[in-house]
């Protein structure tokens, strides 16, 4: 059984529970706010898509391309 690799902008390789910070201002869609660049966002969870990661930022639930993240 083959486990899924996801990495981050940087080609560093993410797991559940790791931290990272958003390398490009966000705008959320149907939010209406924006991520601001430099956030660091904890506890990610790793999702069925190696492109995306879902995460808490400010009480909301995210999910995050990693093309726009790196590890911390």
């Amino acid at each position: 059984m083959d486990e899924l690799i996801v990495k981050d902008c940087n080609g560093n390789i993410l797991k559940d529970g790791d931290s990272v910070s958003v390398i490009k201002s966000l705008k959320v869609k149907g939010g209406g706010t924006t991520i601001k660049q430099g956030t660091t966002v904890k506890k990610i969870r790793l999702t069925d898509d190696p492109a995306e990661v879902d995460c808490k930022i400010d009480g909301m639930s995210i999910v995050l391309r990693t093309e726009f993240l790196r590890k911390k």
